[in-house]
């Protein structure tokens, strides 16, 4: 069985080419740029949530305190009176590139990681080039691909948006197989 040390070299290339790949796909192509759009009345949002002193967190609403409350008509009512919805709210300030980019890097090295533990317990040292990148691709597609469609299920997301980073996500994981395919090790 390979050690998952001789593995380094894969882990950490794979990595470092799918932080490439999601550098070209977010700041070149323009596959992303209607991912966002802007809130209708901004400012006045904006100065409502300053009033309210809402801080960093996840919000709901309208927001229900129970199961229970979920289904009263009074809730039902707030419901289709609308707008429902969720929002996601940072820290104030300037966005922290230099952080999400470390962090986005962190989170490619463990997906990296865990392709290799699982290549390394599925595949031996005579593993031809197409057997080792469909092992690891396949691992590295349903790690990057997969992980956001749960934000569409139920957090409201635009499937289009969903289907962008799907898209993404089977690119980062052919980068990861493909790498992993080129370095793994020869038996002797």
């Amino acid at each position: 069985m390979i050690a998952l040390s001789e593995l380094w070299l894969p882990i950490l290339l794979s990595a470092v080419f799918v932080f490439v790949a999601s550098s070209i796909l977010h700041m070149v192509l323009p596959i992303h740029r209607s991912d966002f759009k802007k809130l209708p009345g901004e400012a006045e949002v904006l100065e409502a949530m300053r009033k309210q002193r809402v801080g960093r967190g996840s919000y709901m609403f309208p927001c229900p305190a129970s199961m229970k409350e979920m289904c009263t008509p009074e809730m039902m009512e707030k419901y289709k009176a609308g707008p429902v919805g969720h929002v996601t709210v940072l820290e104030n300030g300037p966005p922290n590139m230099g952080k999400s980019l470390v962090l986005w890097f962190l989170y490619s090295l463990l997906i990296s990681v865990f392709v290799a533990y699982i290549g390394r317990l599925a595949l031996g040292t005579d593993a031809g080039y197409r057997m080792v990148f469909r092992v690891t691709g396949t691992v590295a597609v349903l790690a990057y691909a997969l992980a956001g469609i749960p934000d569409s299920i139920w957090k409201g997301q635009s499937w289009s948006t969903t289907m962008k980073f799907v898209f993404d996500g089977v690119v980062y994981g052919l980068v990861t197989g493909g790498t992993f395919g080129w370095l793994w090790p020869a038996g002797e």
